[in-house]
């Protein structure tokens, strides 16, 4: 359900291998995966130590928790999930689902088509370091996708729907002629959008019994703003990719509007999504959800000060602890959501 935010919450796949003598073969013995040619000029291998440690690496698991956390805060708003359902097998196939499967699939299809430009920003990525063909990658890919409708189905025939049209949206990002990451906003608002809003009423569905769309307004709304502050956090990370994002004319608000204004313009959104959701728990007649809502922000803001100073020096560190007051704020919306629910 979401694609290349290893761009948004890591702090890089792995360090580039140092035993860049050989690559592996194009042709695909193994589905493109396992046997060496001689090393290409220009390349650098990124071959781990194993076929499964190239798997892990491909499919990029640091990108699958904001996905399962989205879809835990969804199933908590439903007012139907607590701790014991936390050892069920419909959560745990959920987790399998947001995790390793649906993200693991996006964040393949985003390194398959972002391959030219990963020889730029990232050259040691496995397409580009030649450790998996392209052959290897299309195979790997359609086995995942089938995988994840399937595991969506099980939970929900809906949230199967909602796999699809997480897929969907990942070539909507990536792949050309559309590939919405060239049109500034346009490819943060897709990956928000399924990073957040399509895992989080999956939870809803998962786990509430009966389900209208006015059941559903509330995390609709809530999940609505995040993306919004979302859509601010993933600004951050493209301060790593500046020239080669505006040598292959990708839009981002940095490689546009440089690394101040957009740090500023992040910063902005970070906290008005926030900030919104704070006052929508004041509506509902939460008032200690919505103060603790908005006290999670000021140390993100305090962090700002220096993000704005220097994007390109900062932008990890305020992430690796911005994040975290974020993801918590989410948490609280759900609970508050839950403490409503009929």
């Amino acid at each position: 359900m979401s694609f290349d935010q290893s761009n948004h919450f890591q702090v890089n796949d792995f360090p580039p291998d140092r035993h860049a003598g050989n690559r592996l073969d194009d042709k695909g013995g193994n589905g493109g995966i396992g046997r060496r040619k001689p090393f290409v000029q220009g390349k650098r291998s990124s071959e781990p130590r194993s076929k499964l440690g190239l798997l892990v690496r491909f499919l990029k698991p640091v990108t699958w928790i904001p996905v399962m956390w989205s879809f835990l805060c969804g199933a908590v708003a439903s007012g139907s999930f607590g701790w014991k359902e936390l050892a069920g097998t419909k959560f745990l196939l959920a987790m399998l689902l947001t995790g390793p499967l649906a993200t693991g699939t996006c964040q393949m299809l985003n390194d398959y088509f972002d391959r030219d430009l990963d020889e730029i920003n990232e050259p040691s990525r496995p397409i580009p370091g030649g450790a998996i063909s392209l052959r290897g990658a299309t195979i790997l890919i359609a086995l995942w996708s089938v995988l994840s409708v399937i595991a969506g189905y099980l939970i929900h025939p809906l949230i199967g729907l909602y796999v699809v049209i997480g897929i969907v949206n990942a070539h909507l990002y990536s792949a050309n002629p559309i590939k919405l990451k060239k049109r500034l906003w346009a490819g943060n608002i897709i990956v928000s959008v399924s990073y957040l809003i399509i895992p989080w009423i999956a939870g809803e569905i998962a786990y509430r019994p009966l389900f209208s769309l006015e059941s559903l307004t509330p995390s609709l709304i809530v999940a609505g703003l995040y993306t919004l502050s979302s859509t601010g956090t993933m600004t951050i990370n493209d301060f790593k990719s500046i020239e080669g994002d505006r040598r292959v004319g990708i839009h981002t608000l940095p490689a546009v509007f440089g690394e101040r204004k957009a740090a500023i313009m992040a910063a902005v959104l970070i906290n008005l999504g926030q900030v919104f959701a704070a006052g929508y728990m004041l509506l509902l007649g939460l008032q200690l959800h919505a103060l603790i809502v908005g006290a999670l922000v000021v140390p993100q803001l305090l962090l700002q000060f220096g993000l704005v100073r220097s994007p390109r020096t900062m932008d990890v560190r305020y992430n690796a602890i911005a994040q975290n007051f974020l993801v918590a704020g989410m948490l609280v919306c759900a609970l508050a959501i839950r403490s409503i629910a009929p």
